[in-house]
């Protein structure tokens, strides 16, 4: 053990140091420790507390030590504080991941945490998590509310969908979301007090697909007053949310107009929508695709097959407008969590399973490359193929790792995407086809011939 540490130590000491002011700060939620180099100062160890007044005091002893660049990790959202008051002062600050320097045996404690930090960082052994501009970071905390606020609504639909089921009102069987424009209606008549199935029933949409008889009979039902309470209770919640999720897009509409018009206009026009469906359900009611067109410099990413227009604009909140932090594709599908593991030793590979990771730029084109497969594209076929292979799960991912190549190449170079068809797709892939078999047959000794045909055309 003795010798472990000794040749430990060894390698630290004979590694170049490339930032000798860097400092490094252990986070905590009521207190941080902070850890400056040795020699320059009396105490090179100190603790603040997570007060505001006290942060700043952080920032000025800092100061007053020579910092000019500090790494901290990223513990939950107690760094948000400090990083932005260390980012308003003129530090470099680096965000790195728990994972990546996880300390050694022995150094689990906040004054050796921070300690172990400084040193990494002293010798540039540490990268820095992606964090974009305060500009997105503020679209992006807005993006991340909203969601927040999508899934607390359905919450309360399955409330109210309970209180029904416990009245045997077996309306979702006749209706295909009880939140639509009939659904609605007929909650707000049964709060507030009718129960009478046919006169409910007179609530039906032209455009209900069920006939009001059938509505009717699915409409008797036990009505219990403490059911009708819980269902007016959810109802209530559901109906504040939703106005909550109104007031949020009219921020986020106000904040993207905002962001497109520092941008130049693009020469390029604003191409045709794939779908001129409208939105519905959750989906924002304001223009997305034109600002979005001009931020991104005449890119429209919705032309991607599964990217819509809602998928686009939280994208765009979680990387930005530019991918210039990753060097290639490879780099940024991997940020993405798309990317095959690598666990290679001995040059021989372990395993290539992807690490558990929440990315939510990954998730996003996970969804979006679900949807991907019930399209007439060259990326549907390919999920299709994949699919009956290898299992959804991992033609999921890797349909997803072929939008992110596909964003990723036309926010670097432009353009515009191009989809190479259906039918190309499938021919492409019967020429490999016949090539492997051309080759398999070569290897083995034998020729591939095509089978004549009655009148001896091949």
């Amino acid at each position: 053990m003795i010798e472990k540490k000794r040749a430990r130590r060894g390698a630290m000491e004979g590694l170049q140091v490339r930032n000798p002011n860097a400092a490094g700060i252990d986070i905590g939620s009521r207190q941080h420790w902070v850890a400056v180099p040795e020699g320059g100062v009396e105490q090179p160890v100190r603790s603040f507390e997570s007060f505001t007044a006290d942060l700043h005091q952080l920032a000025d002893w800092l100061a007053e030590c020579g910092i000019d660049t500090v790494a901290m990790e990223s513990t939950g959202v107690y760094w948000i504080p400090l990083y932005d008051i260390l980012e308003e002062r003129g530090f470099e600050v680096l965000l790195v991941n728990a994972a990546h320097v996880r300390n050694v045996p022995g150094r689990k404690t906040d004054v050796r945490d921070c300690q172990w930090l400084q040193q990494l960082h002293s010798y540039g052994l540490l990268r820095a998590s992606f964090r974009p501009h305060a500009e997105i970071l503020e679209l992006r905390a807005y993006m991340r509310h909203r969601d927040m606020l999508v899934h607390s609504a359905a919450r309360h639909v399955r409330h109210m969908q309970k209180a029904l089921t416990q009245m045997n009102v077996q309306v979702h069987h006749v209706l295909a979301d009880i939140t639509g424009v009939t659904g609605m209606r007929i909650l707000r008549s049964l709060v507030d007090g009718e129960y009478d199935p046919a006169t409910l029933a007179e609530h039906r949409d032209p455009r209900c697909r069920s006939s009001k008889e059938r509505i009717t009979a699915a409409l008797q039902g036990n009505y219990k007053p403490e059911h009708i309470f819980s269902l007016k209770q959810a109802l209530n919640l559901y109906d504040s949310y939703k106005q909550n999720l109104a007031e949020c897009d009219a921020e986020i509409e106000r904040k993207l107009s905002a962001l497109s018009r520092l941008a130049a206009e693009p020469e390029q026009p604003l191409p045709r929508p794939k779908s001129r469906r409208k939105p519905c359900g959750n989906e924002p009611a304001f223009n997305i695709r034109g600002p979005l067109h001009r931020l991104f410099g005449g890119v429209d990413l919705t032309q991607i097959p599964g990217v819509a227009a809602q998928t686009a604009l939280a994208l765009t909140s979680e990387i930005g407008t530019t991918v210039e932090r990753w060097p290639t594709a490879k780099h940024f599908t991997s940020w993405m969590n798309l990317a095959p593991g690598s666990n290679v030793t001995g040059g021989k590979s372990l395993s290539g399973k992807r690490p558990h990771a929440k990315n939510r730029a990954g998730q996003l084109l996970r969804q979006a490359a679900s949807s991907v497969g019930r399209t007439n594209t060259a990326l549907g076929a390919f999920y299709r193929r994949l699919a009956a292979r290898q299992g959804k799960g991992k033609a999921v991912v890797a349909t997803a790792r072929k939008v992110a190549v596909v964003i990723y190449n036309l926010l670097k170079h432009g353009g515009q995407f191009l989809e190479m068809g259906l039918k190309k797709y499938e021919a492409l892939q019967e020429q490999r086809n016949l090539r492997s078999l051309r080759k398999r047959a070569k290897q083995l000794g034998f020729q591939l011939l095509p089978m004549p045909t009655a009148d001896g055309v091949t």
